[in-house]
């Protein structure tokens, strides 16, 4: 009987606790929560041309063009290196044509990715994305 007071002890205890600091924090809204986990200075909005979403996939999507690049180049040199060997030559032209397939693919996502966040409303707060929303909507119909 000691034994099982002893092990759930802590469980009751960190419950106590829980229960206690439970109405502290209920008085935080989830907005203000969002807030306060933001930094100075980054984005406020998922969307829109300053959104974080449109960031991180225009890095991401710079990445794959800086690689695409660099696979050429190499694959150029791997052409000019061969020597005149069937195998290395076919390898080195598969090298260039699949990073300018890869070009290719990383423009395409480029342009899609922007023109659907630029479609999207911007801004996170309700009120004005069903602003954003009605002009979009009025500007598509007129």
């Amino acid at each position: 009987m000691k034994k099982t007071i002893r092990l759930f002890l802590p469980v009751i205890l960190m419950g106590i606790i829980a229960i206690v600091g439970a109405g502290s924090v209920s008085a935080m809204t989830l907005q203000e929560g969002a807030e306060a986990a933001k930094c100075d200075g980054c984005p406020a909005d998922l969307f829109g041309d300053t959104g974080i979403f449109k960031q991180v996939t225009n890095v991401i999507l710079y990445i794959v063009g800086i690689i695409a690049v660099i696979m050429l180049i190499i694959g150029g040199i791997r052409y000019v290196v061969s020597g005149g060997d069937s195998k290395k030559v076919t390898d080195a032209k598969n090298t260039i044509l699949y990073a300018i397939i890869g070009l290719v693919i990383a423009f395409l996502a480029f342009a899609i990715v922007n023109f659907v966040i630029s479609a999207l409303p911007s801004s996170t707060n309700p009120a004005k994305a069903e602003e954003e929303t009605a002009l979009l909507l009025q500007n598509t119909q007129g």
